[in-house]
């Protein structure tokens, strides 16, 4: 028969095994709930790291084109800005050259005249027609080069209003 000392010694170690595996059962318990949590908080970083790169990859693909769409607008301001320029200078240079013309044409009627009174009357009316002309062929070519400008600085101008209504807007969360 036992003694008194082993049945107590056997009791001890049953309540010592018993909280050990109340103990083991607890922490196991424990830590499959930390894992379960961990598991959960990666998984959700990893969705939100995934939906953050995608947002940052499509604002950069709309970035991208939006630069595109500027870089043409500039190209096609820039041409309508130097076949405008092209087209002024010529005109510009016709008007000078018709200028010179009509000034030779009235240096040698200025040649051919009998008296001072009649001289004068050639001056004052070549000078009288050079300045209408001038101030005629003037007007046109101000309004042709305001005309250059609005058309030339058009396709920038569209780019602008695209810009502020396409990132005017606080961004969608």
């Amino acid at each position: 028969m036992p003694s008194v000392i082993e049945s107590k010694a056997a009791d001890v170690q049953k309540l010592v095994n018993g909280a050990v595996n109340a103990s083991a059962a607890k922490s196991r318990k424990i830590i499959d709930q930390g894992t379960a949590q961990v598991s959960a908080a990666v998984e959700n970083t990893m969705d939100q790291t995934s939906k953050t790169v995608e947002g940052l990859s499509k604002a950069a693909e709309t970035a991208a084109e939006f630069s595109r769409g500027n870089i043409e607008a500039f190209t096609k301001s820039a041409q309508l800005y130097f076949t405008g320029i092209q087209d002024i200078g010529k005109q510009t240079f016709a008007l000078m050259q018709g200028l010179s013309e009509h000034s030779m044409e009235s240096a040698k009627a200025l040649g051919q005249v009998k008296s001072l009174k009649e001289a004068a009357e050639l001056q004052a009316n070549f000078a009288r027609a050079a300045l209408e002309k001038g101030m005629s062929e003037s007007a046109k070519l101000q309004e042709q080069t305001l005309k250059l400008v609005e058309a030339s600085v058009a396709p920038l101008a569209a780019r602008m209003s695209l810009a502020v209504e396409k990132f005017g807007k606080p961004l969608a969360a």
